[in-house]
């Protein structure tokens, strides 16, 4: 069974964001892919020393690849691979600070040491924990301060070419790959709604998101207003998804 929860955090910048959260089947099922790559390279690692390796040496390495394949796996794709694994990017998931961050080094390792007593016991704690708490937490996610978030398929589906008022040449020189999910997606929310906000407030809200991602996006002109500025971020984000979906031939990309 999967479940529709969401959490809805506030972000900085005033905006609030609804973060759809993963159940135990989509979990599950993400969990099933990596333990398969898991057992690949922990097989791997035997074969290469019982086969190669006298057996001292065939214990080290088959200690270093479970190791590798039952902790390192997974922080290392946490950290460096935006929160997710192999089996979560294939089913679209993502590990998430409970605050909507990226996932840091020291979260991630916190919940991925839980995993491993969870998972001596069959993942009943782990399982129950999900289930009962509100955000869909297990004992790790609850000890580091993390969710476990669906990727949103209205999000990815609604993709289209940039704006006709904001010109291509106007942002393509520019690098924002250091703006992340959620910084994008306030930028987007701020776009969508700030028709709807006094002059005061838009100025205000436009300012405090600029200066928030703006030292993270290069070849910026100087002397853009920030209203401007978050036009062309969004633009040059969607322009950056319609060239994957034409390089990859797929229909949805991952979120950037």
């Amino acid at each position: 069974m999967e479940y529709e929860d969401s959490r809805t955090i506030a972000t900085p910048e005033g905006i609030e964001l609804a973060l759809p959260l993963a159940g135990v089947g989509s979990r599950f099922m993400a969990l099933l892919l990596d333990s398969i790559l898991q057992g690949l390279i922990v097989a791997a690692a035997a074969v290469l020393g019982f086969v190669l390796l006298g057996d001292v040496a065939a214990t080290i390495v088959l200690s270093l690849g479970l190791l590798f394949a039952y902790l390192v796996y997974d922080v290392a794709f946490e950290v460096r691979g935006g929160g997710r694994t192999p089996g979560k990017r294939a089913v679209g998931l993502r590990v998430v600070r409970d605050g909507g961050g990226p996932v840091g080094l020291r979260a991630s390792l916190i919940r991925n040491v839980f995993r491993l007593f969870e998972a001596a016991l069959l993942y009943a704690p782990a399982i129950v924990s999900i289930l009962v708490t509100r955000s869909n937490q297990r004992l790790g996610d609850l000890a580091a301060g993390t969710l476990v978030i669906r990727e949103p398929k209205a999000e990815r589906a609604t993709f289209t070419t940039p704006p006709a008022r904001v010109p291509a040449e106007s942002y393509a020189s520019w690098d924002a790959t250091g703006v992340n999910e959620a910084e994008l997606a306030a930028v987007r929310a701020f776009l969508q709604r700030r028709e709807e906000l006094r002059p005061a407030a838009r100025r205000t809200l436009a300012a405090q998101l600029a200066a928030r991602v703006r030292p993270r996006v290069a070849g910026v002109r100087p002397g853009l207003d920030d209203e401007s500025f978050l036009e062309r971020l969004a633009a040059a984000k969607e322009s950056r998804m319609m060239r994957e979906i034409s390089e990859s031939g797929h229909e949805e990309p991952d979120i950037p």
